[in-house]
């Protein structure tokens, strides 16, 4: 039978599990790694699961109504999900973005309506960030007095510690890719940015199967944002694994989250990698998504996970990085 698609609601989820064949036929991979591609969901990625699960949650809640101004900060694919959903169902949003985000996420953002701000314009965060007392419980506090001072209604949708975030992934992400391996999941790798995708899967997983690995992926230090002058920086993922690294700064659901191994990866291998996946494959991945198959490949060599399944979330694909040097153009066609 056919099928008309009638709202972009219905095209969330059930994204295709693929297996890299070509690739792991190259590097003699004895591994089966499976790539969760989720960049098939209508606005191009993960977090519209997210996205549509916080609106879908606050207005069971009753406190967001048609016409009312929805309120995130957000580095780009959880605004873009947000502004999609917005649109279809009758909501204004204003997104506050992190400097640097790349042309792309910013245009898409305006195309659909969304008034897209700097997170340097919520009142109070250039001076914290400036004498040192800034920290993630201050910028949502933040974000959440300047809803409170707005004329009209403003909702702060909250993505880091809005619990329908991490809870849509254990009830749809999961089970999709519990139903496409048969139940033999072995390995999940997967990055982390507020870590709901990952600490919802855990959830699920581990509890299906308390032997499943999880593999956290996190950017290199040298690859995060101002980590060095020329950074080959890798969107979409927090540092979470670092001994080192403040709580204060940390996405909540990270803090106290239990995963089997942290993996970093640098920003030139992962581009490098995405480059090679599109000509072995045919895949086009976005920076975090070749970071977490990088990571997956480095596990998947390992000796003792011959034959096992790894399932890695590849959060998006590569047409938001085009104007960024992960894909670059050596030369124009005149």
């Amino acid at each position: 039978m056919g099928r008309i698609v009638k709202n972009i609601e219905e095209l969330v989820g059930h994204t295709p599990l693929f297996e890299f064949v070509k690739y792991e036929e190259k590097e003699n991979i004895k591994a089966h790694i499976l790539g969760k591609l989720e960049y098939f969901n209508p606005s191009g990625s993960v977090k519209d699961r997210a996205a549509l699960n916080m609106i879908k949650a606050a207005e069971r809640e009753g406190i967001l109504h048609p016409g009312d101004t929805i309120v995130e900060n957000t580095s780009g694919n959880t605004g873009i999900g947000l502004a999609a959903f917005a649109a279809s169902r009758g909501y204004k949003l204003t997104v506050f973005m992190e400097p640097g985000q790349s042309e792309e996420r910013q245009k898409i953002l305006r195309a659909y309506g969304a008034d897209l701000q700097s997170m340097l314009d919520v009142p109070g965060v250039a001076e914290a960030l400036g004498n040192g007392t800034f920290s993630t419980q201050f910028y949502q506090d933040a974000i959440q007095a300047y809803c409170d001072a707005q004329p009209t209604p403003h909702y702060f949708i909250n993505q880091l510690a809005n619990e329908a975030n991490p809870r849509v992934h254990y009830a749809t992400t999961g089970p999709e890719i519990w139903e496409d391996t048969d139940g033999k999941t072995d390995i999940l790798v997967a990055t982390s940015g507020t870590a709901g995708t990952i600490t919802g899967l855990t959830k699920f997983f581990k509890e299906k199967n308390p032997d499943i690995k999880v593999v956290a992926v996190q950017a290199d230090p040298t690859s995060r944002p101002g980590g060095s002058e020329n950074p080959q920086t890798i969107d979409g993922t927090a540092p979470f694994g670092d001994p080192g690294f403040p709580d204060a700064f940390k996405a909540p659901f990270i803090v106290g989250f239990n995963y089997d191994e942290c993996i970093d990866v640098k920003g030139e291998d992962a581009y490098a990698l995405g480059r090679e996946i599109a000509k072995t494959d045919g895949v086009f991945l976005g920076q975090s998504a070749a970071a977490a198959l990088y990571a997956a490949t480095l596990v998947a060599k390992r000796p003792e996970n011959e034959g096992k399944n790894i399932v890695v979330i590849l959060a998006d694909n590569g047409m938001k990085y085009l104007s960024t040097n992960m894909y670059p153009l050596d030369k124009r066609v005149q």
